[in-house]
């Protein structure tokens, strides 16, 4: 557990800055080199292999060689972690609302029954 929490610090340290997740969101439509990648920004390719690197150690990307070409790879797997780490806080989250809920609906219906008999209590007290 501590691992896979240590990846998700990573992961989303990772995510944490804007031009690694365009990167992220660039790769996602598909392999791309480090040249190709860093064409949109204003920065070095020096730079762009540093965000790169950040994005490796926290297993976002890996990078393969074919031929003279390095092409950077989009590695979904980690996205699995992140999705079940994020939808176990959201039910837990849903289970709280829904339990408000609850407690909100009994209490409305406490206060129409409340309302309810000092409105017949009033109307008996008049009449």
């Amino acid at each position: 557990m501590v691992e896979q929490d240590d990846q998700l610090s990573r992961v989303f340290g990772a995510l944490a800055d804007p031009t690694r997740r365009d990167m992220v969101a660039r790769l996602a439509a598909g392999d791309a080199t480090v040249s190709e990648l860093a064409a949109p920004y204003d920065v070095s390719l020096q730079a762009v292999s540093k965000h790169l690197k950040v994005l490796e150690e926290a297993g976002l990307v890996r990078r393969s060689r074919d031929a003279q070409r390095r092409p950077v790879h989009l590695d979904a797997e980690v996205f699995d972690l992140m999705t079940k780490w994020i939808e176990r806080y959201q039910q837990q989250a849903e289970e709280r609302y829904q339990r408000l809920d609850q407690v909100l609906a009994r209490m409305q219906g406490k206060d129409s029954d409340i309302s309810q008999s000092t409105g017949e209590q009033q109307r008996g007290a008049a009449g």
